[in-house]
């Protein structure tokens, strides 16, 4: 049963950092406050991210907002080992191994500077993680009070099961939307709910903005009618598709836009017509549902 009490929409870090918007601290301390009020108080953190540098940066600016620590959410994952100038790492791949999950947590809380995480994740599956160990590590944790809750990132129905055969697994953060409507239909969702796990969707908008292809000229089209209708942005429509499923999924949104950020929680409220839901999934496929 999952412990924490996430926002309907999470705020997605990966670029705010050296990856990509290189934000200072002092932006960072804005953009948190800034999602704060806009009701998005649950943060997607990472170790990796930044080559291992935006959580730290997250955290001072975390602790210059003076934010009381139950005002927000912390969501951090382990376990990808990068080839960076940060670590001793030749050749990329992953580590799961007791030590270094728990090495990994006690680092995320001195990097974010707090004492627990509400939820820690792994990152991606790899060929080599033993159930066992990992569960070892999670109970340690736990027992600690060093995380709340505990899930998986990136990981199939089966590698899911093969992990919560050891310890309670609350959460999946996968790729979901309507231009990856996947876990639809491949079992992932279905084995989700039977499970009483919640996912995460990272890339909620999918491409539908960022690639010029047969699909995306479809649910463009699809989604201005919409637009018009509901009165709501395409993007607001396409957050509202993904909340409108059983599963409970919960949008991890990754835009430093104030307006966007202003805009997010708007998708609670829409919730789509039957027919409309189906016509975006039936533009994204290029054909009727089955």
């Amino acid at each position: 049963m999952n412990k924490t009490n996430l926002s309907p929409i999470i705020a997605g870090t990966m670029n705010w950092g050296s990856w990509d918007k290189s934000l200072t601290v002092k932006e960072m301390e804005n953009l948190i406050q800034i999602c704060i009020e806009n009701k998005i108080t649950t943060f997607n953190l990472a170790d990796v991210y930044g080559d291992y540098t935006t959580e730290a940066e997250f955290g001072k600016a975390y602790a210059n907002s003076k934010i009381a620590r139950e005002k927000l959410q912390l969501v951090s994952k382990c376990g990808i080992q990068l080839v960076t100038d940060n670590r001793n790492t030749t050749v990329k791949h992953y580590d799961y191994s007791k030590s270094h999950i728990i090495n990994s947590a006690e680092q995320s809380l001195k990097n974010l500077q707090t004492d627990y995480l509400d939820l820690f994740l792994l990152h991606k599956p790899s060929p080599l993680m033993e159930a066992d160990e990992i569960a070892e590590a999670v109970e340690k944790l736990k027992k600690e009070g060093k995380i709340i809750d505990f899930g998986v990132s990136n990981f199939t129905a089966s590698q899911t099961e093969l992990i919560r055969q050891k310890t309670e697994i609350s959460y999946n953060q996968i790729q979901f939307s309507a231009t990856n409507f996947e876990p639809m239909t491949d079992g992932s969702f279905d084995y989700m709910q039977m499970h009483n796990i919640r996912p995460m969707s990272w890339n909620p908008l999918g491409f539908v903005f960022r690639e010029d292809i047969p699909q995306t000229h479809r649910l463009k089209k699809i989604l201005a009618t919409l637009v018009s209708k509901y009165h709501f942005g395409a993007d607001t429509i396409l957050l509202s598709w993904i909340l409108r499923h059983p599963a409970k999924v919960i949008p991890i949104a990754g835009t430093i836009n104030i307006a966007r950020i202003q805009s997010l929680m708007k998708a609670v409220e829409l919730e789509l017509e039957i027919e409309d839901w189906f016509a975006i999934w039936a533009e994204s496929m290029g054909k009727d549902v089955p």
